[in-house]
């Protein structure tokens, strides 16, 4: 019963190939490309409105230098959204309840912030570490915990993500089994967890949506630490 519930989180694999590849490139498959036409369908009109409210929300604090991050920060939270969303529909996987592959996106661009910091204002990067007006005893283990928070950020970025994606999807299976098996017992208990199953599904959807931009979000804070 306990591996049953986590075989959905493994990664697929057709004749002894991962079909990992396959999963992460369907999403880009899924999105419309853009035409010569003057006037664009309405499909490709509400996705180029989305991401224009999404870069000014996004780039809102954040300074003129890191706006050259727009296109990467957005390709980014569409693809995770896109993933999110992909692996709730019947029969799928999703690659995003691997820490491994959300860590993959973590960590690269976690230390590209903490370059970018370092290259154009070292002092202020390094101020971080130490908070202004800290007394002369705390100094040292003030940096040490400010250092370890810093290394923590990658691993808090791909950690939330996977928890909230893997806790739905084992949430959902749960009562769908639930219901699945009181149904001939006790058909109005079997109702109700049906209707929960549906009200859940709704709220996983919402999740998946808002996890992307959370994790999107905090890139672009620690980006405006360090610009």
């Amino acid at each position: 019963m306990t591996l049953s519930l986590f075989d959905q989180f493994m990664s697929p694999v057709l004749l002894g190939i991962p079909l990992m590849g396959l999963a992460l490139t369907l999403p880009w498959l899924l999105f419309p490309a853009p035409t010569s036409r003057w006037l664009n369908n309405r499909l490709l009109t509400l996705q180029n409105w989305f991401i224009q409210r999404f870069i000014q929300e996004l780039l809102l604090p954040v300074n003129t230098p890191g706006h050259k991050w727009a296109v990467l920060l957005t390709s980014l939270l569409l693809f995770l959204i896109s993933l999110n969303m992909l692996g709730l529909l019947p029969y799928t996987f999703t690659p995003t309840t691997q820490l491994s592959l959300n860590l993959g996106f973590a960590v690269p661009l976690w230390l590209m912030t903490v370059i970018i910091g370092m290259r154009n204002q070292p002092t202020v990067a390094l101020g971080h570490l130490l908070p202004e007006g800290t007394p002369t005893p705390l100094i040292p283990v003030l940096i040490v915990i400010e250092t370890i928070s810093l290394f923590i950020r990658p691993l808090a970025l791909g950690v939330r993500l996977t928890a909230n994606l893997t806790a739905g999807h084992l949430l959902i299976q749960l009562i769908a089994m639930a219901a699945a098996t009181l149904l001939p017992l006790m058909p109005a208990v079997a109702m109700l967890a049906t209707i929960l199953m549906v009200l859940l599904t709704l709220l996983e959807i919402a999740v998946a949506m808002i996890q992307a931009y959370v994790f999107t979000l905090l890139l672009s804070l620690y980006l405006q630490e360090n610009v």
